[in-house]
């Protein structure tokens, strides 16, 4: 079966028919404001030092690289979370090795960020080590009727959405869709680390988006269905179920 990759990346199927607006995002980098909680404290550890990071149209990976380059150490030393967009505002979280005290990161900036605190801590700060984000964003000329936008409003908040990865994961125009491509009909990939890693995030998106677009089109996407993995709200338990019942709907 021939799959249209760029179709998975950038044209998934809608759960609710079409949009009932249209708009632009990320006009100026300050339309899109996104701020990281950890989730936890600075712990006081002697190793490394966790960075309060402010940035503005820049790329996550630059400013840690930028970071390390401060401390003395090797990109790979610096620490995050996770990526966040570059036509963004974001306040963010970075670790680097303790080679220089706490106090003397507050303030060290350079092209689109600056170091706005910075603690003592422990451990390096690792992918996905985040309670979450918060957004705040900005839609510029806006089109569509109000009582639709309110209703499509109304329609997500019962029902939920199909959360697909977006555009910004598969690059500009799809170019990572096009080197998922060029693996999967090679099997080469790129030697350095940091761009495989591009490679297999946007080979694992494009398979959630693949399945869960089927599950849109069938139907069946916001219902448990028997077999699958679930994760137990609040509890974190985590485990197949075979059989789904009341308990597991609720």
């Amino acid at each position: 079966m021939s799959i249209d990759l760029m179709a998975v990346a950038l044209r998934p199927t809608h759960a609710f028919g079409t949009p009932p607006a249209t708009g632009r995002l990320r006009v100026s980098p300050e339309d899109f404001v996104v701020t990281e909680r950890l989730g936890f404290e600075p712990d006081g550890g002697t190793a490394h030092v966790l960075l309060e990071v402010d940035k503005r149209d820049a790329n996550t990976m630059w400013v840690a690289r930028e970071l390390a380059r401060h401390a003395g150490v090797r990109p790979d030393d610096a620490g995050f979370a996770g990526l966040k967009d570059r036509r963004a505002v974001a306040r963010q979280w970075f670790s680097v090795p303790a080679t220089r005290p706490a106090a003397e990161w507050v303030g060290v900036a350079g092209e689109g960020y600056v170091v706005r605190a910075a603690h003592p801590h422990s451990r390096k700060l690792r992918r996905g080590a985040l309670a979450g984000n918060g957004f705040a964003i900005v839609v510029r000329e806006l089109t569509g009727e109000a009582p639709a936008i309110e209703a499509r409003i109304a329609q997500v908040v019962e029902t939920g959405v199909p959360n697909y990865f977006g555009p910004q994961r598969f690059g500009r125009e799809g170019s990572n869709v096009t080197r998922v491509a060029a693996w999967l009909e090679t099997g080469e990939l790129p030697r350095d680390r940091d761009q495989r890693g591009f490679v297999y995030s946007a080979a694992r998106s494009l398979a959630f988006n693949q399945v869960l677009s089927a599950r849109v089109a069938a139907g069946s996407w916001n219902r448990l269905l028997p077999g699958e993995v679930v994760n137990l709200d609040g509890s974190g338990s985590v485990f197949q179920a075979e059989l789904i019942d009341a308990t597991l709907e609720a």
